[in-house]
């Protein structure tokens, strides 16, 4: 039988803090296979619409490695990336980049995280029509790719983990064009959901 390490304990801790995360009504999320050769211990929770209208769709990705990564300066790593479709009045917008990548500091001032190593890429995509599809609008869309460490001053890293997951969807609102919603308003959840908002 295999024996439970404090590092197993770690990361369970960790998993249990984001499964904790309730998703709002216009998204399902669910888990689905992580990639396990970046790190010993992987968790991967995917958003995707869950109407008609495709709104976004990303993925969070938590790594634990107990021995720490220089490059992290830590112990775990958040992983994420969104796609969104962009509204005709963003396919052109010259600070689309910008406005990315303040959503992304904001979801994570706004859901209470501390972190390290930030970085990551805004890329829009848009595309054009000519000839005989001059009619069609033109359309595009917002890929986010960003990962963090989580910190802590005060308490346990794993604990606070859900407020990680949390800005991560927040970005996800955020990228679908939604209000995010307050904290103390919940949601009637989706049986097959498994990671919760």
């Amino acid at each position: 039988m295999r024996t439970v390490t404090a590092q197993d304990q770690a990361f369970q801790a960790a998993v249990a803090r984001i499964r904790l995360v309730k998703a709002r009504p216009e998204f399902d999320l669910d888990e689905a296979p992580a990639p396990n050769r970046l790190a010993p211990f992987t968790l991967a929770i995917t958003a995707d619409s869950s109407g008609e209208e495709d709104l976004a769709s990303g993925r969070f990705v938590l790594l634990h490695d107990p021995d720490g990564v220089d490059e992290w300066e830590g112990t775990f790593r958040a992983v994420v990336f969104i796609r969104a479709s962009l509204e005709a009045d963003l396919i052109d917008d010259p600070l689309l980049h910008e406005v990315g990548w303040s959503w992304l500091t904001e979801s994570l001032t706004a859901s209470g995280c501390e972190y390290l190593q930030l970085g990551g890429t805004i890329t829009r995509n848009a595309g054009r029509s000519f000839g005989t599809m001059n009619e069609r609008p033109a359309d595009g869309y917002l890929e986010i790719r960003a990962s963090w460490t989580p910190a802590s001053v005060n308490d346990d890293v794993a604990e606070q983990m859900d407020r990680h997951a949390r800005a991560w969807l927040r970005l996800l609102d955020h990228a679908a064009g939604l209000q995010p919603m307050p904290e103390d308003v919940s949601n009637v959840l989706h049986s097959r959901t498994r990671a919760q908002r």
